[in-house]
């Protein structure tokens, strides 16, 4: 029989391999020239020490009796079982055979007598979508730390740093998992596929305490420590079964605990290396494949993992007729009910297959499947875009939503509206526009007229002006206003988004509106009226000079007739009269006249004070509010897009 080891000797050359190293001395010799060593005493473990009991079904290697007394024989093993358990060749001082029952029953150790060549490792190489993916949701992980908290983005980079951490080593080579549940029969399976009992079998419950590796090739040492499997727990197949099947080559078998062991920390490391492995093969039997908590805790939430997984339903020895195709076609039904795609007439999708492990009847078909997985080398890559695939599903809730959101240019023109209202832009131009009209009284009035009003203001209240509030009101009004236009604002721009963003975006508009009441009252105080008279119009001295003739003809009207009564000068009413009507109707007549001329000019000159102060609360309104919440927007957008590179969806993800 040729030789078992027990690690990948390309990583650990200070193990000899020549006869007789591993201080036992020789039994017998077979036809390859391979020996098998009887180990006199080793370091207490012999890599299997934690796998008692049995894993298979109806083969029971016997029981052991107590201590002193004698042990049975172990049944006749299967065809392909030589019989012999791999082992370490290192001794340990005064220690006993860990293999060794409670009767002293010895355990055999076979070591491989040929040297290895040594082998280089070729680092794995992800193809450009995959890596495109990756840096996109690098990115996106980047974009989205200062608006999303770290639990959401955990998954996320979960994938990140096992997509790296698996790009550091090896290529040429794929790990795959044997998980199932108690009584299945997969350690069976997996001393069945590497032709030799590495695994070991019992009818205890949990048989396998801790995962063991059995690699068909050299160079996978450093796959097998990042799944935190010792050196004392890992194997090599037999040669012979490697030699005649070499489309294994590159494979490492990893035989885990019972997923639905009654030791937590069996369950614990099953989930820690099933997140590492790149492919998984689920071992069932008749009795529990449609076990709840296999489909629920696992095979449906790795839906997307459908083809790097195979599902093998062993046992089948034990159904009698054609109840092993229904069964299998009842799986078939609960795996596509689960949402995994079966990889059947040629599609990609989950292997199914229905086998025995104990009479070996189906394990031939398993092996062919095996070795077509793995030539193709592209498990690992496959794994990773799963991977991503489930982060961005993951994700979806965070970024995708209904419709596209954002600012309007009509939200916009609302918002300056508001603030406008709020800063009282309307009133200051309704103020400028008075102010011009008063100016332009006061300088076409009449004296008489001007006179009287001045009169009336010194005698009464004003009238005809707007009551004046009290700056406290004034401020709490403002506020109010300024209040409700950055909620209504920040309510459009984030209604449709994801809640996370739609949150960043309010509090963006909620710190761009503190101060900013303050900032809009000492903008209406500076650009509500420009500083001295307002502008005239061209025909105003003209209007002076008229309204100044009218007087003076009123006066030298009124002079003329009191030079008349006091005898000063002829009596001739008619000029004297003429000249004051002329005065006194001209003067009234020029100053109608004026005001409807300066009407035009009065609205403009109010229109453009309210322009200014418009602008004004407006630029402030932008800069601080609408400006952050565009920026979050934009942010929202550039992590739309890397998100939609993620799922392969470009920028059009809804």
């Amino acid at each position: 029989m040729t030789a078992v080891t027990d690690q990948d000797r390309t990583e650990h050359p200070e193990r000899s391999d020549r006869p007789g190293a591993g201080g036992g001395r020789p039994e017998a010799q077979d036809a390859k020239g391979g020996y098998a060593y009887r180990d006199d005493g080793d370091d207490g473990d012999d890599g299997c020490g934690e796998h008692e009991g049995h894993d298979g079904y109806g083969d029971d290697t016997g029981d052991r009796e107590g201590a002193g007394g004698p042990s049975k024989e172990p049944a006749p093993p299967a065809p392909w079982d030589d019989g012999l358990i791999a082992r370490r060749g290192s001794r340990a001082a005064g220690t006993g055979s860990a293999g060794t029952g409670a009767a002293g029953t010895e355990r055999f150790a076979v070591l491989e007598a040929r040297k290895p060549a040594p082998q280089t490792v070729t680092p794995l190489v992800y193809d450009p979508p995959l890596l495109s993916r990756l840096d996109a949701l690098h990115e996106l992980v980047g974009l989205s730390r200062a608006r999303l908290d770290s639990r959401t983005l955990a998954g996320a980079g979960r994938v990140l740093d096992e997509a790296t951490a698996r790009r550091r080593l090896s290529g040429q080579h794929t790990v795959v998992a044997i998980a199932g549940a108690t009584g299945s029969g997969k350690s069976q399976l997996f001393n069945t596929l590497a032709g030799v009992v590495i695994s070991e079998t019992g009818v205890r419950r949990p048989t396998t305490a801790a995962p063991i590796a059995c690699s068909w090739s050299d160079g996978a040492a450093s796959l097998i420590e990042r799944l935190g499997i010792p050196p004392r727990l890992r194997r090599r197949p037999l040669q012979a079964m490697a030699d005649a099947d070499d489309r294994l080559r590159g494979l490492v078998l990893v035989d885990l605990p019972d997923h639905d062991s009654a030791a937590v920390q069996h369950r614990e490391q099953v989930d820690r290396v099933l997140a590492m492995v790149d492919a998984v093969i689920w071992v069932v039997d008749p009795e529990k494949y449609a076990d709840a908590m296999l489909h629920e805790r696992y095979l449906r939430p790795m839906a997307a993992h459908a083809e790097v997984m195979f599902v093998v339903l062993n046992q089948i020895d034990r159904l009698p007729g054609e109840a092993a195709e229904q069964v299998l076609d009842d799986l078939r039904r609960l795996l596509d009910e689960d949402g995994i795609v079966l990889g059947e007439y040629g599609e990609p999708g989950t292997t199914v297959l229905a086998l025995s492990a104990l009479t070996g009847d189906g394990v031939d078909e398993l092996r062919q499947a095996l070795g077509r997985f793995v030539a193709e080398s592209g498990a690992a890559g496959r794994r990773i875009g799963a991977d991503v695939d489930v982060a961005a599903a993951r994700l979806r809730p965070v970024y995708a939503h209904r419709r596209w959101a954002g600012l309007s240019e009509e939200a916009r023109e609302e918002f300056s509206d508001r603030l406008a209202d709020a800063v009282g832009a309307g009133a200051a131009g309704e103020a400028a526009e008075r102010a011009w009209l008063r100016n332009a009284n006061r300088a076409c009035g009449t004296p008489w007229l001007r006179l009287w009003r001045w009169c009336q203001d010194r005698g009464g209240p004003p009238t005809g002006k707007f009551p004046q509030r009290t700056q406290p009101d004034q401020e709490v009004t403002a506020r109010q206003r300024v209040e409700q236009a950055v909620r209504t604002v920040s309510d459009r721009a984030s209604q449709g988004l994801p809640a996370p963003w739609a949150q960043a975006v309010r509090e963006a508009a909620v710190r761009g509106s503190q101060g900013l009441p303050e900032t809009l009252d000492a903008l209406a105080v500076r650009a509500s009226l420009p500083p001295g008279r307002p502008p005239r119009p061209g025909w105003w001295p003209v209007a002076v000079l008229a309204q100044a003739s009218m007087t003076i003809l009123q006066f030298v009207g009124g002079l003329w007739l009191l030079g008349q009564i006091i005898g000063f000068m002829s009596p001739n009413l008619g000029v004297p009269v003429l000249l004051m009507v002329i005065g006194i109707v001209g003067g009234p007549l020029i100053e109608w006249s004026c005001r409807m001329a300066a009407r035009g000019p009065a609205r403009r000159h109010g229109q453009e004070a309210e322009r200014r102060l418009r602008e004004a609360a407006a630029g402030c309104g932008r800069a601080r509010v609408l400006d952050p919440v565009a920026a979050e927007l934009l942010r929202y957008r550039e992590v739309r897009e890397q998100y939609g590179r993620v799922v392969g969806a470009g920028a059009g993800v809804n």
